[in-house]
């Protein structure tokens, strides 16, 4: 299976005002969106400060309560999928099933680093998806640190070969630092190297390795590659330009195991239009890394997919088209269940998908991937979101973010939210419930829920790029 997780690490490109065409709508289109305002101001009501206040963040305790991290290819991500199918059920949730995808299984071994030279210090460190281990007795080597890859590229072999690198970039944003940490490792190699460790992708730190995907390129030797700590890889940064030699012992008894069968999660609000019924889509992703418990990283996401519909469903509102929560499965592995269910998907007609994956913090409002008369249909739609104070919409260039259904010119929304913190748990142990906040998750999810409905309601789709 192709792995794509490189895509996430794309730029966004952001459309000023002045770059795109203004909007120029039917004066009956504005009326009929207008028109849902009290529908809008009655879910925002119900689910913010109504009988469904604090239902969200109970409902993401429960599950990460109950099962803790659920990586893909473990038992745990499988008794989450079964508890989330049932209580869909119990929801009243139509066409509640999970869809068979083959993922694959990385396991996280005992893992060590200890700094030998010029002094004795403990280096906590986490292995990155699909990384391969040490020998048993491990590898003892000096170090190498660079600050970028034009660096490495500048040393000759012979100053890399036999030797760890140690990646230590500058902060410079999330998409910048995760190329060190999913393609680190094929470049050291490439020179000689026999592991690498790369700085966090992290701008804050109090001692916490971030964890991460990586992938090895086709033709290199697979090597040993680790997240170290924004502290120690600084530290090790300072040594090496005095000229200090440093030695460290890396064990590492990561494996990469056999693939397994996972599933995709799917449960609908069935909309009573039964012709020509494009699919409103609300999503997230169901797996987490195997270090907190993923309230965050995509428990949130898929909690508030999942609880839109509940409440809809509760408030018996029912749309002309369907509304689909569509909870993927081995996303941080690379993106395995979203690729696999647009594969077996590909005919379906969709509308719109909305997408949490980078947090359910205050919502601010929508990044949005359309063509410009879809833009201006949904700008309008934003509007409706004024008791939630989540108007803006961020108009982006056609970037794929991951999401193949934007190859077919289906219009996409992700949530946009106050909160410049999310990289400061992302992919570690700080990933928990602390970092929830129960009044934010019921506005995203009454977002989401009014957004959806509205979308689902309409009498025109959103147009196709």
């Amino acid at each position: 299976m192709t792995k794509l997780p490189l895509i996430v690490f794309l730029p966004l490109i952001v459309l000023s005002a002045s770059e795109t065409a203004p909007c120029v709508l039917p004066e009956d289109m504005i009326q009929e969106i207008h028109s849902y305002q009290p529908i809008v101001d009655r879910i925002v009501q119900e689910i913010v400060n109504g009988r469904f206040s604090g239902q969200t963040w109970d409902a993401l305790a429960e599950l990460t309560d109950r099962f803790g991290p659920r990586m893909s290819g473990t038992q745990q991500l499988e008794d989450a999928i079964d508890y989330v199918l049932e209580e869909m059920h119990n929801d009243g949730l139509d066409n509640v099933h999970g869809e068979p995808a083959l993922v694959p299984r990385w396991v996280r071994g005992y893992e060590r680093a200890q700094l030998l030279k010029p002094f004795e210090k403990n280096l906590p460190l986490l292995g990155l998806g699909s990384s391969v281990g040490t020998a048993q007795s491990g590898i003892l080597a000096e170090l190498v640190v660079v600050e970028s890859f034009t660096e490495l590229e500048q040393l000759d072999e012979t100053e890399v070969q036999g030797r760890i690198v140690v990646f230590a970039p500058k902060w410079d944003g999330y998409a910048s630092a995760g190329r060190y940490r999913s393609a680190g490792a094929s470049a050291a190699s490439r020179k000689g190297a026999v592991a690498t460790l790369i700085r966090s992708a992290t701008p804050f730190s109090i001692g916490s390795p971030h964890t991460g995907s990586q992938v090895y390129e086709k033709d290199v030797f697979p090597i040993p590659t680790a997240c170290i700590t924004v502290e120690d890889a600084e530290m090790l940064l300072r040594i090496h330009r005095k000229n200090v030699t440093m030695k460290v012992h890396l064990v590492m008894e990561d494996y990469n195991s056999e693939p397994s069968m996972s599933r995709n999660t799917v449960g609908e609000l069935q909309g009573w239009m039964q012709r020509n019924n494009s699919v409103v889509v609300v999503t997230g992703h169901l797996d987490s890394w195997d270090v907190g418990v993923g309230s965050m990283d995509d428990g949130g996401g898929i909690m508030i997919a999942w609880k839109a519909l509940t409440f809809l469903k509760a408030m018996d509102l029912q749309p002309k088209r369907t509304i689909r929560a569509l909870l993927y499965t081995a996303e941080e592995q690379g993106l395995e269940g979203k690729q696999q269910y647009f594969e077996s998907h590909s005919v379906e007609e969709f509308n719109i998908f909305l997408e949490s994956d980078t947090g359910t913090f205050d919502p601010r409002g929508f990044d949005f991937v359309g063509n410009q008369e879809a833009s201006c249909i949904f700008q309008q739609v934003a509007k409706l979101m004024a008791p939630l104070n989540a108007t803006y919409v961020n108009a982006m260039g056609p970037i794929e973010m991951g999401l193949r259904f934007l190859d077919n010119g289906v219009p996409g929304a992700f949530l946009n939210y106050a909160n410049e913190k999310y990289f400061w748990y992302h992919h570690s142990e700080g990933d928990s419930m602390l970092v929830e906040d129960p009044k934010s998750l019921d506005k995203c999810a009454a977002l989401w829920a009014a957004t959806a409905y509205v979308l689902a309601d309409l009498s025109v789709d959103l147009p196709k790029s």
